[in-house]
């Protein structure tokens, strides 16, 4: 006669080997769950260890307050992450806890390197040494940039390319213009404006714009008004505007 299961000691073992184990599980997840929702593992500080200059306290702790929610082991470390990001001139946060009951964590804000205007609504951000727009006030000596939305890192690469090519005319870019057409349009910080245009096969920007500033020592000199504006955008010369006057070309 066939034996049932019941007559199986070896079944019988195996399965209460497996129950026993399951049911250790279960209670070593309860405890665990217990023991980390105890007071003892509560939230005692939160610290801030990087350096701020736009960041406000009153900022810091509300976020802290509102975002960092649970226990030492429960708290939403990602959650928190990005609640720090959306403060103004936070550009990444990074969290991380420290036993026995602290959370440090380390900010790095935007650094402003200029302003961006929209071209479409002309409203006002910021954007930073790596070329990225960002909502932030500021009264800082900035230069002004616009252009697509998606060309500010171009922007900020080229103004440091002009403000080296007119150190020998000692100006600095203080407006930067890229148009939907990429042509560029700079404006200096004795008024001058420069119309560059595009950057063109035949006569590169950088080439026409060397060519202006090696010039510019013999016609500064002999013009009888400031230069209200200069256009580079002719192949074997330029175009200049003084002030009150007519335009005037000029060939190398």
């Amino acid at each position: 006669m066939a034996r049932g299961f019941w007559h199986r000691p070896d079944w019988m073992g195996l399965v209460s080997d497996v129950l026993m184990l399951f049911a250790s599980v279960l209670f070593g997840v309860a405890v665990v769950k217990f023991a980390a929702n105890l007071p003892l593992f509560g939230l005692r500080q939160v610290t801030v260890v990087s350096p701020l200059s736009h960041v406000t306290r009153a900022q810091l702790e509300y976020v802290a307050s509102s975002a960092l929610n649970g226990n030492f082991f429960t708290v939403d470390l990602e959650g928190g992450r990005k609640a720090f990001e959306n403060l103004p001139w936070v550009r990444s946060a990074t969290l991380r806890r420290v036993w026995p009951g602290e959370i440090v964590v380390q900010l790095e804000e935007h650094v402003a390197a200029a302003y961006w205007r929209s071209i479409d609504s002309g409203d006002t951000r910021l954007v930073n040494t790596f070329g990225e727009l960002f909502d932030g006030a500021s009264n800082g000596n900035l230069p002004v940039f616009s252009g697509p939305p998606d060309a500010s890192a171009a922007i900020l690469g080229q103004l440091h390319v002009l403000n080296e090519m007119f150190k020998p005319m000692d100006r600095k870019v203080v407006t930067l213009s890229l148009s939907g057409r990429q042509a560029w349009q700079v404006k200096l910080d004795n008024g001058m404006v420069v119309e560059l245009g595009k950057d063109q096969g035949r006569a590169p920007l950088n080439e026409r714009l060397k060519r202006f500033v090696k010039l510019w020592p013999q016609l500064s000199a002999s013009l009888p008004r400031p230069v209200q504006v200069a256009d580079l955008r002719y192949t074997t010369g330029f175009a200049i505007r003084m002030a009150g006057s007519e335009q005037r070309k000029g060939k190398q």
